[in-house]
């Protein structure tokens, strides 16, 4: 990336390897100490380490248990802040282990200096995930206790 590339193209790219991700190479387009922040993680699943490297980790094993089949309901959106971008888009893909198909909508944000996003907060619904993951009675659980 070059300090040329504008937010929009490096959110694009990040979009564009997700869709036939999850793979290492997303790992690229962040800075090396990038902040990652997911808020509405499910109940007893660590938040994600800064960084780029331990990104890629994540990557690494986020492959061993799902695949991304494509992204659409696409929307970028720029805002007064030419470093910040929003994206919307529904992310389809399948769990290895239980077959099951998913289509997560998802809201990111990302902060993008020098062509690297150095921020990125994601919003989805966790339900999805847990009940794709054959996980929901114990997200369940966790939330009633």
């Amino acid at each position: 990336m070059t300090a040329a590339t504008t937010a929009y193209e490096v959110v694009n790219r990040l979009l564009r390897l997700t869709a036939a991700g999850p793979s290492e190479a997303m790992a690229d387009v962040f800075a090396a100490d990038a902040v990652f922040e997911m808020p509405y993680l499910p109940p007893g699943v660590p938040e994600q380490e800064p960084g780029r490297e331990a990104f890629r980790v994540h990557l690494r094993e986020g492959a061993k248990t799902q695949k991304f089949d494509g992204i659409d309901h696409i929307s970028v959106h720029a805002t007064d802040d030419p470093e910040l971008i929003v994206a919307e888009y529904r992310l389809h893909g399948r769990v290895l282990a239980t077959g099951k198909r998913f289509a997560y909508d998802i809201v990111t944000f990302a902060r993008v200096r020098d062509g690297l996003i150095t921020w990125h907060r994601t919003y989805s619904n966790p339900l999805a995930a847990a009940i794709a993951f054959d996980a929901a009675d114990g997200m369940l659980t966790a939330l009633a206790a």
